[in-house]
C-alpha cells in the first residue's frame, strides 16, 4: 500500500480508504488509486479490516460434491444472490463423508465467516457442538432434519419417494427394484431408499428389493454395471426406482443393450431432473427438486438474519414434484 500511495503521490491512510470504499475520498482521487493499484497488481488485503470490524465479507458452504448438477444449480442461486449483497462464497466439498464435513467446518469457522450454509441435516455430533459454539447463522439445505441446528431450507426425500412409487402404481407396477448407493454416506440417497420401501408397503405391495450400486457418490457407470452384474434376472422386476437421474441413465442402457424395452418390460424413475432425463429416449419419470430454488431461499433466509428480520429459525420445505416421462 505504501508502493501504491508513493506512485500516486498520496498518504498510505488515503490510499487505504479508496480501496476500502471510504466516502471521505472522492471519485476522482478513488478512481487514480485504483487505477495505479491495477497496474501494480496490488491486491487490497482484507484481513485486517475483518479482524478491526469482525465482519469477514464471506459466507461458508459445504456441497457433497462439486460436479454433481443439481449443487451446482444451488450454488451458483447462492454466489449470485450473496454477491449482490457484496458477500463471497468459500465451499468446500465433503465428497459424501461426515469426518470430511467435520473437518472442512474445523477449517472455515476458522476463517470467521459470516454465516454456514451445510448441506443435508445429517453431522457427526463433533460438527454440531462445533457451530453451536460458534454463535453465528446456521443454515441446512438440501433436507428438513428433525433436530435442526438452527435454519433450514430444503424438502423431504420420503415424501419425493411417495410420488414416485404411487406414479408407478397407477400405471400397474407392483414388483419394485431400489438402484441407489450402499448404505453409509449418501444419507439424502439412504432417505430416498426407506422413503420407497415405506410407500410400497402402504400400497400393499412385494418387498422392494435393493440393487446395491457401489459407495456414494453413484452415476450413470454405476447404474450401468449394476445392471449388467444382475443380468437377464433383472426381468423379474416391473420397474426401477433410481435414487438419480445418472443411475437411471446408466441402468436404461444397460437394460437396452440387453434388449429390454424401457417401459414396455420395465420402467424406470430417476430423481432430480438432470439434463440428462430430459434428452434419453424415451425421457426418465423424474422428481424436480428445486435445486435453484434451495439456492434462491437460503439467500433469502441469511438477509433476513442479517438484517434482523426474522423471529427465531426458519423451516422452509420447498417441496418437490413428479415429472412424468416416457420410461414410465
Amino acid at each position: 500500500m505504501r508502493d501504491v500511495a508513493r506512485f500516486v503521490g498520496m498518504s498510505p491512510m488515503t490510499v487505504s480508504r479508496a480501496l476500502r470504499d471510504d466516502p471521505t475520498v472522492n471519485d476522482d482521487t478513488r478512481a487514480k488509486i485504483r487505477k495505479a493499484a491495477q497496474q501494480m497488481g496490488y491486491v487490497y488485503d482484507t484481513t485486517a479490516q475483518a479482524f478491526r470490524t469482525q465482519k469477514s465479507g464471506f459466507v461458508a458452504v459445504t456441497l457433497p460434491s462439486v460436479n454433481n448438477a443439481n449443487f451446482a444449480e444451488t450454488f451458483r442461486a447462492l454466489s449470485n444472490g450473496l454477491g449482490a449483497a457484496d458477500l463471497q462464497l468459500l465451499l468446500g466439498s465433503t465428497n459424501y463423508s461426515v469426518e470430511k464435513e467435520e473437518q472442512l467446518v474445523r477449517q472455515l469457522l476458522a476463517r470467521n465467516p459470516e454465516a454456514l450454509v451445510l448441506t443435508g441435516g445429517y453431522h457427526s455430533q463433533a460438527t454440531r457442538d462445533l457451530v453451536k459454539a460458534a454463535a453465528l447463522p446456521i443454515v441446512e439445505m438440501w433436507d428438513l432434519p428433525e433436530d435442526p441446528l438452527d435454519h433450514v431450507v430444503g424438502f423431504s426425500n420420503a415424501a419425493a419417494m411417495t410420488l414416485i412409487v404411487d406414479h408407478l402404481v397407477e400405471t400397474g407396477r407392483r414388483k419394485l427394484a431400489f438402484v441407489g448407493a450402499s448404505l453409509g454416506a449418501d444419507m439424502r440417497g439412504a432417505e430416498r431408499r426407506e422413503g420407497a420401501l415405506k410407500a410400497a408397503r402402504k400400497h400393499g405391495l412385494p418387498e422392494v428389493a435393493i440393487i446395491d450400486a457401489g459407495p456414494a457418490p453413484v452415476s450413470m457407470r454405476h447404474g450401468l454395471a449394476a445392471i449388467e452384474n444382475i443380468g437377464p434376472d433383472v426381468a423379474q422386476f416391473d420397474a426401477l426406482v433410481c435414487v438419480s437421474d445418472p443411475v437411471a441413465f446408466g441402468c436404461m442402457s444397460a437394460l437396452q443393450r440387453m434388449g429390454l424395452s424401457v417401459p414396455d418390460d420395465i420402467a424406470i424413475t430417476g430423481f432430480g431432473h438432470f439434463e440428462v432425463a430430459k434428452i434419453t429416449n424415451p425421457q426418465i419419470t423424474t422428481i424436480n427438486v428445486q435445486a435453484e430454488d434451495i439456492g434462491r431461499k437460503v439467500v433469502a433466509v441469511l438477509a433476513d438474519v442479517f438484517d434482523n428480520a426474522i423471529q427465531g429459525p426458519a423451516r422452509i420445505d420447498v417441496g418437490c414434484t413428479l415429472v412424468p416421462g416416457g420410461s414410465t
